[in-house]
């Protein structure tokens, strides 16, 4: 096993001779990249919107979800670590199923990414309508034309912060993740002390009001946007100081310490509620009534006379998501970044500025980013959209892992996962339950949306000249289509919770039907994946893409 050393100014590229993305993130940037892509508006709306789908209930719904991420997180640690390259989740499924697999695998997680950050824009201003009166319609919840301006206010910060680099975004999004960490925490003891009704947890119907199925709808409801980002470090993998080391820690800190400051959250939420809000299992739809369309814990911390609290909530409003937002532009970028490099996309995507900013593939989040403030639905169903398709981005982990561990035995790997041969399945079955529980609204418009990247594919294809274009290796990614298919099917035909159109596979059956389909999926791709040799051939020509000066890294040793 070769052993792995990367010096502080260690750089990862495509061209010899060419700007390359520095290596100088280290722990601490990492944690806060992750945990700052975790806090964002899922903690100012989120959390209401979980009570709503399940009542107390949602608090399974946060631990089931914590249950089920945990082991998709496992996957992100190991591959991270031992494939520490930026756009990561692109880059894995490229050396183990091909071109064509990394491309599904990096357009997924584009879809996902680039209305990360239009969406947390709209909750911050959505929040902040109690104080900005007349940018959001009060019917709709849709944006007017003096929120669609403040928005893009929004999206041209975000553009400007990372045009200047990767250190300034790191180091804003530090100061940001401070915040936006302690001010939950204030909230939680805040209000916890000045009112707490614990027969809240047994009121409307009692713990559970709308049974099982209100569990899992919550998930993709909320709870599952709410923890979305902990892969986020992974992402910038080629930007690590020492990926081999911090990745896994980034990975797994992040996501558990979004899972306990949720919860916390949902506890205080459910106890403050006015108990007479709460006569009937319909009332935890609007426990708050219409302040909780708005901003929830500002709103409640007015009403308990905590107008201090409300200041920094509505203060929150803007730093919160717009921390989050700052860094999707920053991962968008890199995903089209690592596409470009592979030749899946136009070479302009990889241009690379003097500040070592891949500025092409900014400049395109951004613009990309501002058509999502058009009225598709808001932020409530822009939700169930993004965490269904961040669902089928996190199933390509797991695939990924398995397939490298066979073709690339002799990978240092300093972190391993555990009985991967059973926890990769579950984790791939985890990530499929997640898609289906969004519902078949949800996954025809993924559908549409892969269609567009296939056709933009074609259209790079046909533009490369034949000496630069690459194979496409259908054979090895020929999985995707009836693995999307077949979630598409099941949504269709499945129980009404999920908003399908026609039942015809009960409740219950629907899940073991999901999870079987799952795991015939995983182990065709297993089948179909690349061979030793060619993940080999892969692995070299990515290390052909080094310079000399560089110290060696996880992909060349």
């Amino acid at each position: 096993m070769a052993t792995v050393s990367v010096a502080r100014d260690t750089i990862e590229s495509g061209r010899a001779g060419s700007p390359k993305l520095k290596r100088q993130v280290g722990l601490l940037g990492l944690t806060a990249v992750s945990l700052g892509s975790v806090i964002g508006s899922g903690w100012l709306l989120g959390t209401l919107g979980a009570a709503g789908y399940a009542g107390p209930a949602s608090l399974v719904s946060w631990a089931l979800a914590a249950f089920m991420l945990v082991f998709i997180a496992l996957m992100y640690t190991e591959l991270g670590a031992a494939y520490p390259v930026s756009g990561g989740t692109a880059r894995y499924s490229l050396l183990s199923f091909g071109p064509l697999g990394g491309f599904a695998a990096g357009w997924m997680s584009w879809l996902q990414a680039v209305t990360l950050a239009p969406i947390e824009t709209e909750a911050a201003i959505r929040y902040l309508e109690p104080k900005w009166h007349g940018v959001v319609d009060t019917k709709t919840l849709l944006l007017t034309g003096k929120g669609l301006g403040f928005a893009i206010l929004f999206i041209v910060f975000f553009t400007l912060v990372n045009l200047a680099g990767i250190r300034w975004m790191a180091g804003l999004n530090r100061f940001a993740v401070y915040w936006k960490a302690l001010i939950p925490v204030i909230t939680i003891a805040a209000i916890a002390m000045t009112t707490f009704h614990p027969a809240n947890f047994h009121a409307g119907g009692g713990f559970s009001p709308f049974g099982v199925q209100g569990i899992f709808k919550a998930l993709p409801g909320g709870v599952v946007f709410a923890l979305l980002g902990f892969e986020q470090a992974a992402q910038l993998g080629g930007e690590a100081r020492d990926p081999q080391r911090d990745l896994p820690r980034a990975i797994i800190a992040s996501l558990l310490l979004g899972v306990l400051l949720y919860l916390c959250l949902e506890v205080v939420l459910i106890g403050a509620i006015n108990p007479a809000n709460l006569a009937l299992p319909a009332s935890w739809h609007h426990p708050l009534g219409s302040i909780g369309s708005y901003g929830p814990y500002a709103q409640m911390a007015t009403a308990l006379g905590l107008g201090w609290l409300a200041v920094l909530l509505y203060i929150d409003a803007v730093v919160s998501p717009a921390g989050k937002g700052m860094l999707y532009v920053t991962t968008t970028s890199r995903i089209t970044y690592s596409m470009g490099s592979a030749g899946t996309l136009p070479s302009a995507f990889e241009r690379i500025d003097r500040r070592s900013v891949p500025w092409f593939s900014v400049i395109l989040a951004s613009s990309f980013g501002v058509l999502v403030f058009l009225p598709f639905g808001g932020w409530n169903k822009l939700v169930v959209f993004i965490s269904s398709a961040t669902a089928f981005m996190y199933a390509f982990a797991p695939v990924s892992l398995a397939a490298l561990r066979r073709s690339d035995p002799d990978r240092y790997r300093p972190y391993r996962v555990p009985a991967a041969q059973v926890l990769a399945p579950l984790a791939f079955v985890f990530a499929n339950l997640i898609v289906y529980w969004g519902g078949w609204p949800a996954v025809w418009r993924i559908s549409v949306g892969v269609a567009i990247g296939v056709a933009l594919l074609g259209l790079t294809r046909a533009t490369t000249p034949a000496a630069r274009r690459q194979p496409l290796n259908l054979k090895p990614a020929a999985w995707v289509v009836p693995w999307i298919g077949g979630i598409m099917v099941l949504d269709a035909i499945g129980p009404r919770y999920v908003s399908s159109y026609r039942q015809v596979v009960p409740f219950w059956w629907d899940l073991g039907a999901v999870a079987l389909w799952s795991l015939l999926v995983f182990y065709l791709a297993q089948w179909l994946a690349l061979p030793r040799e060619a993940v080999a051939a892969n692995i070299e020509a990515a290390r052909m893409a080094t310079t000399e000066e560089e110290i060696e890294l996880g992909i060349g040793a």
